[in-house]
């Protein structure tokens, strides 16, 4: 039997959509930042994961919830 060896890509799921791997070298709290341009409120989301989905790892970003103040 040979071993069969399976590249698995990034993907990043927030608040229902499915984004993609901005960089293979960027930490998570790197893609972080860089989704927090176009979605502010994940500034300090925590980011979950991974879940293998086929040959995608997919890390759910889900945002704080507390109270201000």
């Amino acid at each position: 039997m040979a071993i069969q060896v399976e590249k698995l890509t990034r993907s990043f799921s927030y608040s229902g959509l499915t984004l993609p791997d901005p960089g293979e070298g960027l930490s998570l709290e790197e893609v972080r930042d860089v989704f927090s341009i176009q979605f502010p409120e994940i500034v300090s989301a925590a980011i979950e994961g991974p879940e293998r989905k086929g040959n995608k790892l997919v890390f759910t970003i889900r945002k704080a919830v507390g109270a201000k103040g």
